[in-house]
């Protein structure tokens, strides 16, 4: 279990790391937009990645 915790994480962190390493301005600019996003919508729109990614990590466990 500890295993695919720490894959996982790992997997994210490559992910994001490129993702700024390879678009920069982009990332910057999508930062700056979030700041105009209500802090409800973004509570929600967390709450749903974090369901999503525990359904899939109990799907891929199971």
């Amino acid at each position: 279990m500890i295993e695919i915790f720490f894959g996982s994480l790992g997997l994210l962190l490559i992910i994001e790391g490129l993702l700024y390493a390879l678009f920069p301005n982009r990332m910057k600019s999508l930062i700056n937009k979030m700041t105009e996003i209500p802090d409800d919508t973004l509570k929600w729109g967390g709450a749903a990645s974090a369901l999503l990614g525990l359904i899939i990590m109990w799907a891929v466990i199971s």
